[in-house]
């Protein structure tokens, strides 16, 4: 996180914009980032639900009430759509409610993703058909040993 942040600021540097980075204990670091007592934070998440609504509710109205939108941004369109979406068992309509959701957010922009984990497994070179499970715990249905080596 800080060189990240070391690097935020050097961007900004370039553009005119002054960043003093601080740095906090953790609980105190959450406790101010839900009080909204930054200009702007670095936080990550992790997330093991290829869905959606899994990242796009972080950024509900409800959520900045209660703490865990910590922009605090609030767009009632925005919402209305994040409600319905999951709602509905049609995924050209739930893929729609969900594009429109996101043009939303990339307009108005209330956090900036910078970077998405990736997940990697070493593997013997004997080990054939492993494939990693990007919900988790690892799966070895039709995973074997080639014995030629």
């Amino acid at each position: 996180p800080r060189l990240m942040a070391e690097m935020i600021q050097s961007d900004w540097k370039k553009i005119g914009v002054t960043a003093n980075i601080v740095t906090y204990e953790w609980g105190e670091y959450i406790r101010r980032a839900i009080n909204g007592e930054h200009d702007t934070l670095l936080i990550g998440a992790v997330s093991n639900i290829p869905d959606p609504d899994n990242w796009l509710r972080i950024f509900s109205s409800d959520t900045a009430r209660n703490g865990h939108n910590y922009s605090k941004w609030s767009n009632v369109l925005f919402d209305d759509l994040i409600q319905r979406a999951p709602q509905t068992l049609d995924i050209t309509k739930r893929i729609q409610l969900y594009t429109q959701a996101q043009s939303i957010f990339k307009r108005e922009q209330p956090s900036t993703p910078i970077a998405y984990m990736t997940d990697y497994s070493a593997i013997n070179r004997h080990v054939i058909g492993f494939k990693i499970n990007p919900l988790g715990p690892a799966v070895f249905r039709g995973v074997s040993l080639n014995t030629a080596y």
